[in-house]
C-alpha cells in the first residue's frame, strides 16, 4: 500500500501543470499560443556553427555594383532578421523491409562411471534407487525457432508556412524559425519547423525547401481530446516504464 501511495504521488506530481491546463480547458476547445518572438522562447538558443575567416571586401571607386549584392535592385528576398520566408516541406518516405529466421538445434550427451577408485561401489548406499554405473547422466534437447517480420511504412507531408529569419552568421546562412497553429473543433494542430539555410538555396519567390535546409527540425503534433485520448495516462507509462514485465 505504501508503495502504491508513492507511485500514485509520484505521478500527481510528475503530471501536475499538464493536469491543471488540461482541466483549464475542460468544455472548450484548447487556447491557441499567442504570436510572439521565437527569440524570447525558454528553449530558444543562438546558433553557433564553424564559420570560415572573415574576408576584407574591396571598395571600388565609380563601380555601379556593390560588393556581396546580388542584383543592381533591391533583392525581395529574406536576407537580414526579421525577414520573412516560405518554407516547402515536401516530404514523401517509403520503406518496405521483411525479415525471416528459423533455427533448429538437437543436442545429447551420455555420461557415467564405471571406475572410480572404487567409489563407484559406494552408490548404491548413497542413492534409494540402484543405479548403473556407467549410464549416471543421459541427457536429451530440441530446439526449434522460427521468426518473420515485415516493416511497411508510407509517409506523405506536403506543407507551406511562412518562418521569420532570427539570426544571421557571420558567413551570411540564415538561421530561419516558423511555426504554424490551427485549430479543426476541439483539436489544435502544431506545425514548428527551423533550421540554417543559405541565401543563395532561396528561390525568386522568396520560398525554400526543406531539403535545402542544415540542422532541419521538423515536429509535427497537437493536443486536444483525440489527442489525449490517444495518448497513454501519466500513470500506465509509469508503469511501462518500471514494470520488469
Amino acid at each position: 500500500m505504501r508503495a502504491a501511495a508513492l507511485l500514485a504521488l509520484s505521478a500527481l506530481a510528475l503530471s501536475g501543470c499538464g493536469t491543471l491546463a488540461r482541466l483549464s480547458e475542460v468544455g472548450r476547445p484548447p487556447a491557441e499560443t499567442p504570436v510572439t518572438d521565437p527569440t524570447q522562447a525558454p528553449g530558444w538558443r543562438p546558433v553557433t556553427m564553424p564559420m570560415p575567416n572573415p574576408q576584407p571586401v574591396p571598395q571600388e571607386a565609380n563601380s555601379l555594383w556593390r560588393p556581396g549584392a546580388r542584383a543592381f535592385f533591391q533583392d525581395q528576398r529574406a536576407h537580414t532578421v526579421g525577414d520573412l520566408i516560405t518554407v516547402l516541406v515536401n516530404i514523401n518516405d517509403a520503406a518496405n523491409m521483411k525479415n525471416v529466421t528459423g533455427t533448429s538445434r538437437t543436442s545429447g550427451q551420455t555420461g557415467g562411471t564405471t571406475n572410480l577408485f572404487g567409489l563407484e561401489n559406494l552408490l548404491p548406499t548413497i542413492l534409494p534407487k540402484p543405479i548403473n554405473p556407467g549410464s549416471l547422466v543421459n541427457t536429451n534437447s530440441t530446439s526449434t525457432n522460427a521468426g518473420s517480420g515485415q516493416i511497411q511504412r508510407n509517409e506523405t507531408v506536403t506543407l507551406r508556412l511562412a518562418g521569420v529569419v532570427t539570426q544571421v552568421l557571420p558567413n551570411g546562412n540564415l538561421v530561419i524559425s516558423a511555426r504554424q497553429e490551427f485549430r479543426v473543433n476541439s483539436e489544435l494542430r502544431e506545425l514548428v519547423v527551423a533550421g540554417v539555410i543559405r541565401p543563395q538555396d532561396i528561390a525568386s519567390d522568396n520560398t525554400i525547401q526543406h531539403d535545402r535546409m542544415a540542422e532541419a527540425r521538423i515536429a509535427y503534433g497537437g493536443r486536444g481530446q483525440l489527442t489525449e485520448m490517444q495518448t497513454p495516462p501519466v500513470g500506465q507509462q509509469m508503469m511501462n516504464i518500471i514494470l520488469p514485465f
